[in-house]
């Protein structure tokens, strides 16, 4: 594993992610300044999300037929570079064509960056891309608290502060651009002269998003609603709500990392399916449990849960098409996680209609599903094992 290459991805993932977390934090100060409604306040996130949601995919095909690493730091300059100009922006038009270009850096950097923790992981592979992960999730974390400070500092210029993390961070990357180059030409010599230069399993790739999106309608739907059912369901406070919230998110950063590392251990399959499975008991009996106690703890689990497949589900896909790595990360990373976030507003209109407990209700039969899906993941096996020593041999290892 090169730690050095990898903990560069880490906080150029920590920063560009940043920006996406902290534009709903912005948009009590949009409103005000440009006097809009709800409505058009809501467009900004889905502008943000939906062009990096859409174009990633593209970015990384075009990294898988053109190569290349500049687009590692390039995406997180014009993700800052977009986020700086939504500050200065003088009228709506201009506010969303900077929330756009900002939206077109996230979906730049990612592919590549993702391509990369897969060639410079070595045998970790799920474990760096746990870690890769949670670099994001602190990121998203971050950004509310720093943007809300640094808006309240200095005004809506201020977002431009985040200019100095994300040229640190890119100048960083540049200064690796030729280990970077070295690394993925080595790893693509290996490729073509080994077993893992293969056909693309596009059918497993399939199965594999369709187990993601699943898991994906799940996690949006808990954290758009947790807030409401602590307090509408529960009957708790707000404060209460909101650090359900935390304990949500906390646990999903600790699923992430152990997920990742178990699935190095025994397998990715096995956790990708094993993670599904645990949810079919532990979703009913969230919605269902009325101690506040056991709800938070349950939270917790769910959320770890839920990103337990963070690292296992990404690097599955890479290794359905290995001849389409940038594409695979943009459609699990992008696409596939994204979908969640635009069933959310479903669940909103029939928690309208029939209450937010049966709304919530409605998803408990997805882990049923995707665990039934996730079975029918085909096995890799790998040029390359483990041996007790730690060195690399001729085998083969079922991942």
């Amino acid at each position: 594993m090169n730690t050095r290459i990898l903990s560069f991805l880490f906080a150029g993932h920590m920063v560009n992610d940043l920006h996406q977390g902290a534009i709903p934090a912005l948009l009590p100060f949009l409103i005000l300044r440009h006097d809009m409604s709800y409505s058009a306040a809501a467009v900004i996130v889905f502008a943000f999300t939906g062009t990096a949601t859409i174009m990633q995919p593209l970015f990384g095909y075009l990294s898988d037929r053109f190569g290349g690493t500049w687009t590692i730091s390039a995406g997180v300059m014009l993700t800052s570079l977009g986020f700086a100009l939504i500050g200065v922006a003088p009228d709506y038009g201009l506010l969303i064509a900077a929330v756009i270009v900002s939206g077109l850096g996230s979906a730049l950097f990612h592919p590549d960056a993702a391509g990369m923790v897969n060639y410079a992981s070595g045998e970790a592979k799920a474990t760096a891309m746990s870690i890769f992960g949670v670099g994001g999730v602190l990121g998203f974390l971050i950004g509310p608290f720093a943007i809300t400070a640094a808006v309240l500092a200095f005004g809506l210029k201020g977002v431009a502060i985040t200019m100095l993390p994300a040229s640190l961070v890119a100048v960083l990357i540049i200064l690796q651009h030729d280990r970077l180059r070295q690394l993925r030409g080595a790893v693509g010599t290996t490729d073509q002269e080994g077993e893992s230069c293969r056909n693309d399993n596009w059918l497993a790739f399939t199965a594999l998003s369709l187990t993601i999106i699943g898991k994906s309608v799940i996690y949006y739907g808990l954290f758009t609603f947790i807030p409401l059912y602590w307090t509408d369901v529960l009957q708790q406070s707000q404060i209460a709500g909101a650090a359900a919230l935390t304990v949500f998110s906390a646990g999903g950063v600790f699923g992430n990392l152990l997920g990742g590392r178990l699935a190095d251990l025994f397998g990715h399959k096995k956790i990708v399916v094993g993670g599904c499975c645990l949810l079919i008991p532990l979703l009913p009996a969230l919605l269902l449990v009325e101690n506040v106690f056991v709800a938070n703890v349950l939270i917790a689990t769910v959320g770890a849960l839920l990103l337990f497949t963070y690292g296992p589900t990404v690097v599955l896909g890479q290794e359905y098409l290995p001849n389409h790595i940038g594409f695979s990360s943009g459609m699990t990373l992008g696409v596939a996680f994204s979908i969640g976030g635009m069933v959310a507003p479903l669940l909103g209109n029939l928690a309208d209609q029939e209450g937010l407990s049966t709304a919530l209700k409605s998803i408990i039969f997805l882990p049923i599903l995707v665990t039934a899906i996730a079975s029918t993941l085909p096995t890799r096996r790998s040029s390359r094992k483990i041996s007790l020593d730690g060195r690399t041999g001729q085998g083969a290892v079922k991942s």
